[in-house]
């Protein structure tokens, strides 16, 4: 299953590149904020499945936080748990109702 988040964007006019380098800025920062959030989540999972044997190689626990931090960013990059979505959301301008 892919999500992208390119249908959580704000539709923008084409003629303003401006606003679309900005639009495309704010969903990398919303991803990466995902990611950011994800990966002691993951790292945690990965220690309670992996058990001790990290304490006897050195540089295990490092290669394992690296691990957990590239899933965590290919996670969020298709789509994640939706937090990207929702800063995405959050991000865009309120909607005023009869307004001009």
């Amino acid at each position: 299953m892919n999500i992208t988040l390119a249908s959580t964007s704000v539709p923008l006019p084409a003629a303003d590149p401006a606003a679309l380098k900005a639009s495309l800025k704010n969903e990398k920062a919303a991803r990466d904020f995902e990611a950011m959030l994800l990966t002691p989540v993951l790292d945690a999972l990965q220690k309670t499945f992996a058990g001790n044997e990290d304490a006897k190689t050195p540089g295990a626990s490092d290669y394992r936080a690296m691990g957990s931090q590239a899933l965590a960013q290919a996670i969020a990059a298709r789509g994640g748990i939706g937090l990207a979505k929702l800063v995405l959301h959050h991000l865009q301008p309120p909607k005023v109702l009869g307004g001009e």
